[in-house]
């Protein structure tokens, strides 16, 4: 393959997430918010190939618009997991980068965990699932849901997850041309903070799409408002049926029960719109490589 020498690793997936719902329930004396989510993980994504080196080096080897090497998350999480493990082997990151910046589908956090996951493998690092986890907590709020594989309830700061199971689905996701800084959304003072709880139950029975109306995005009034963007494209989904913003945005899905029916609405994008089809998945595409405890 083009970029890469042979002695680099095959690809690791690094799968796209999306939130079925996301309410913030109150705000804690530190400031950190309250959370209630349901994070999906979609067959979208960045990938990752890594080179192992002798002389305990990490670096990220190729160019990442937007994302200098040294503030990128993944670098951040091969030097800690190589502290934690007191493995003298470094790596060399190439990061295949697809999915957008600021666009509430994870995409760097998922490269994180995806690097903790590959990195524990190709060292033989040996860390279990728990270990890794909390090693995520201290990457960022999404990471370990990443890490922890199957699609989840989350709530407290994102850090208590419950494996769930959801109904099979096929998304139509629009990408805005903006990026959404996370944290402008949640220190902006017009942030709802007092959203009640959902039931997981009331969540599932009826699916996916019923939830899009009663659970919804805490973020997202906030965010359209600030983003034309993100409300045009918003807009123009919602004509196919019930829409929502995905984690602080910029990106909107919608949820289809067949991949024809999800297909046939991206066929009539604008073209001064971009978007995706993608699977709902049951769990993350690297869950295997890691024990539980």
């Amino acid at each position: 393959m083009d970029g890469f020498s042979e002695s680099f690793s095959e690809a690791y997936a690094a799968p796209a997430k999306l939130n079925l719902m996301l309410r913030v329930v109150g705000r804690r004396s530190d400031g950190y918010h309250l959370l209630q989510t349901v994070f999906r993980f979609i067959d979208y994504g960045d990938a990752l190939r890594f080179r192992v080196r002798g002389d305990g080096v990490i670096a990220r080897v190729n160019e990442v618009a937007g994302v200098p090497p040294d503030s990128d998350l993944c670098v951040r999480a091969a030097r800690a997991l190589q502290q934690v493990s007191g493995t003298p082997l470094g790596a060399d990151i190439w990061l295949d980068k697809r999915l957008p910046l600021g666009g509430g589908l994870g995409g760097g956090s998922s490269d994180a965990a995806t690097t903790l996951l590959a990195l524990n493998q190709l060292w033989k690092a040996a860390l279990n699932r728990s270990q890794l986890i909390d090693l995520a907590v201290k990457l960022g709020a999404d990471v370990p849901v990443f890490v922890f594989g199957d699609n989840a309830l989350a709530e407290g700061i994102g850090e208590q997850l419950r494996a769930i199971d959801l109904p099979p689905a096929w998304y139509v996701v629009l990408c805005p041309p903006v990026a959404v800084s996370t944290v402008a959304v949640f220190t902006h003072p017009d942030l709802k903070r007092d959203s009640q709880k959902v039931t997981i139950q009331g969540f599932t029975d009826d699916g996916v799409l019923p939830s899009l109306h009663s659970a919804g995005n805490d973020l997202q009034a906030l965010v359209v408002r600030q983003y034309p963007e993100v409300a045009r494209h918003l807009a123009w989904l919602t004509q196919f049926g019930p829409s929502l913003m995905t984690g602080s945005g910029a990106c909107v899905f919608a949820s289809f029960g067949s991949e024809k029916a999800a297909r046939q609405v991206i066929a009539q994008l604008p073209a001064d719109m971009q978007g995706f089809v993608a699977q709902g998945l049951q769990r993350h595409p690297l869950h295997g490589l890691v024990s539980q405890c």
